[in-house]
């Protein structure tokens, strides 16, 4: 016969000692935080709700665990080295302290984790876009651990560099780049309205005209050139056919004597203006 008051006491004896426990662990905002006790995993709602980021949690019933300090150093490195290391090359910030990253090496995250394809990764506190990181994987989710030092710092500027300016991912190219860099690009690139083809090339011809003193007020696609509609300074109004590799002029709008294809865009404005 089943002895009623063992097994209360037993469970009492369980729900003490899960109440008696403290662990460390990551939290996302929005979150939960697990932890084992006896061969038990235990799924708690963090407290604060809105918390993010390492701690030591207390349970205060089976649902909720609350936070009471943070983790000393020592502490959160004994941590993430039990967990498998992995590095990678932030992309942008999706959400929090949240960001999309990608391996340096696909085929090295692919053996150690199974997985080489853009990836969250949580807790990261400090970093830009471009930069490599040392992350930690738990078997489900990749987590922050510092930034790279060891990484040469170059390759991150030269991808800055080549999105302020706008370069297309299949035309940047560098000493040393790797496609795992070129996938960052395009990852990054794609999360930017301003690398949609038409608003590129909006934006490009909106910067050559306002160097040479202009303003553009619409173009038209025709195949290997833009018909251009702009105003100079003076408000006047042109439209010129410009090529779209190089900018240069193929018909002015104006007489140039056939000297036409001697000027791009932004020097047309400057002849215009002193004609």
């Amino acid at each position: 016969m089943v002895d009623i008051r063992k097994i209360l006491s037993k469970l009492a004896a369980q729900e003490k000692q899960l109440l008696d426990t403290k662990f460390l662990a990551p939290c996302v905002r929005g979150g939960k935080v697990r932890t084992r006790v006896n061969s038990m995993i235990y799924t708690f709602q963090p407290q604060p709700r809105k918390f993010e980021g390492w701690a030591i949690f207390q349970p205060i019933n089976e649902k909720i665990a609350a936070v009471i300090e943070e983790p000393s150093l020592p502490q959160l490195t004994e941590y993430l080295q039990l967990l498998i290391p992995v590095r990678l090359l932030l992309a942008f910030p999706l959400q929090g302290q949240t960001w999309l990253a990608y391996p340096v090496n696909e085929s090295d995250a692919k053996q150690r984790t199974g997985n080489a394809k853009p990836i969250p990764v949580h807790l990261v506190t400090e970093g830009s876009q471009f930069e490599p990181i040392a992350a930690r994987w738990d078997g489900n989710s990749w987590w922050f651990e510092e930034i790279d030092r060891r990484a040469d710092p170059l390759p991150a500027e030269e991808l800055k560099a080549a999105l302020k300016k706008l370069v297309l991912p299949e035309e940047v190219r560098f000493k040393g780049m790797t496609p795992e860099m070129r996938t960052v690009y395009e990852l990054v690139a794609r999360n930017i309205k301003d690398f949609d083809p038409k608003l590129r090339d909006e934006k490009r011809l909106q910067e050559a005209l306002k160097m040479g003193g202009g303003e553009l007020r619409e173009f038209r696609d025709r195949d290997n050139f833009w018909l251009v509609e702009w105003t100079s300074s003076t408000g006047e109004h042109h439209s010129s056919a410009i090529a779209k590799s190089d900018l240069t002029v193929i018909g002015a709008g104006i007489c140039l004597s056939g000297f036409d294809k001697d000027f791009d865009l932004q020097s047309l404005v400057g002849v215009v203006e002193n004609r």
